[in-house]
């Protein structure tokens, strides 16, 4: 019996767009696991209240039901080991581990600056509401006075990106010669700009741009099937 992903949508139920959730669209793809997605929208509390939690991803397995991205993919190393493992070893999941913390630390707040305002015009009438109250409550000011500098802050956030620069320019995939769970944690985040910003936040000469394309085409083109909001 295949899986169930509930993941976050636009107002295009196709346009699935949460970071997180790709880390775990990956994750699944990568061990070879069949999954079912239920398009979710951040109003839709009832339909994932049985977990609990009042945010996706969550994944439901027969019985069991699992939350948040980093928690699904130790579950699925675990539960699938005779599959591709996610963490080759305690070290892996290590790296893999800074590499959530830093990616949620240092890459998502610069993204969202230059996202917001675009994200929240594709949303569902019915969640504005609820983005605009509650995001406006974290920043502590209007979603279009976070966004004022967003062009001047883009350079710094491309800046951030230095350390993948460099990792990359040694090797194919931030996991070494083929992709992990690092990679996935990274790409959910470039592919939450991906589909959300009209604009690249990468720079065309980038070479974080050839390695997103490896990622885009991993699975048969799993991820490239949502178009990117700038084509």
């Amino acid at each position: 019996m295949a899986m169930t992903l509930y993941e976050l949508a636009a107002a295009d139920s196709s346009i699935l767009f949460s970071p997180h959730c790709w880390r775990t669209r990956m994750a699944l793809a990568h061990k070879g696991l069949e999954v079912e997605t239920r398009p979710w929208r951040f109003t839709d509390k009832e339909a994932i209240a049985f977990s609990e939690q009042g945010t996706v991803p969550v994944l439901v397995d027969g019985q069991h039901h699992v939350s948040d991205s980093w928690t699904i993919a130790l579950y699925l190393d675990e539960h699938y080991p005779g599959s591709s493992h996610l963490f080759d070893s305690p070290q892996a999941r290590s790296y893999a581990r800074f590499l959530n913390d830093w990616a949620n630390r240092t890459l998502h707040p610069g993204i969202t600056k230059q996202i917001i305002l675009p994200l929240f015009a594709m949303l569902d009438e019915g969640d504005k509401d609820y983005f605009r109250s509650s995001r406006e409550q974290r920043l502590g000011m209007t979603l279009e006075d976070f966004a004022a500098d967003a062009e001047a802050a883009l350079p710094a956030l491309r800046a951030a990106m230095a350390p993948l620069r460099t990792v990359l320019a040694a090797q194919p995939y931030l996991a070494g010669d083929a992709p992990a769970y690092g990679d996935y944690i990274v790409f959910g985040s470039l592919q939450w700009a991906r589909v959300s910003c009209p604009k690249d936040i990468l720079a065309a000469d980038d070479p974080l741009v050839e390695w997103r394309q490896r990622m885009l085409d991993l699975y048969e083109g799993l991820a490239s099937a949502v178009p990117a909001r700038a084509a």
